[in-house]
Order: C-alpha cells, then sequence, then structure tokens
C-alpha cells in the first residue's frame, strides 16, 4: 500500500514525455532555454534567501545563549 502512494505523485516515462511536448507546444523550442535560465536564476535566490535567514535565526540563537 505505501508503494501506491509514493507512486502516485511521482510521473513516470510517459507522463514525462507528454509534460514535455506540451511545454514545447506552448512556449516553443526557442523560448524554453530562456525559460530554464530565469528558472535556475529564481531558484539560485531563493536558496540563497533561505540561507540569510537560517545564518540570522542561528546568530539569533547563539547570542541568547550568551
Amino acid at each position: 500500500m505505501t508503494h501506491s502512494i509514493l507512486a502516485f505523485g511521482m510521473p513516470g516515462g510517459w507522463e514525462l514525455v507528454i509534460i514535455v511536448l506540451v511545454v514545447v507546444l506552448l512556449f516553443g523550442a526557442k523560448k524554453i532555454p530562456e525559460l530554464a535560465k530565469g528558472l535556475g536564476k529564481g531558484i539560485r535566490e531563493f536558496k540563497d534567501a533561505s540561507k540569510e535567514i537560517k545564518d540570522e535565526i542561528e546568530d539569533g540563537i547563539k547570542e541568547e545563549k550568551k
């Protein structure tokens, strides 16, 4: 039963092919590299911001312990 729950949200091979085809049809092959680049920048900014917040929280905890 746990295997069916885990597999429910994971797209398989054919599902991924269909998703890629839909993306190509919607955005066109020329736009996909631009979209991927923008997505990469967004992920990088999110990681940097979350790291800054984590560091601030850890600094606050260290100051409280002193």
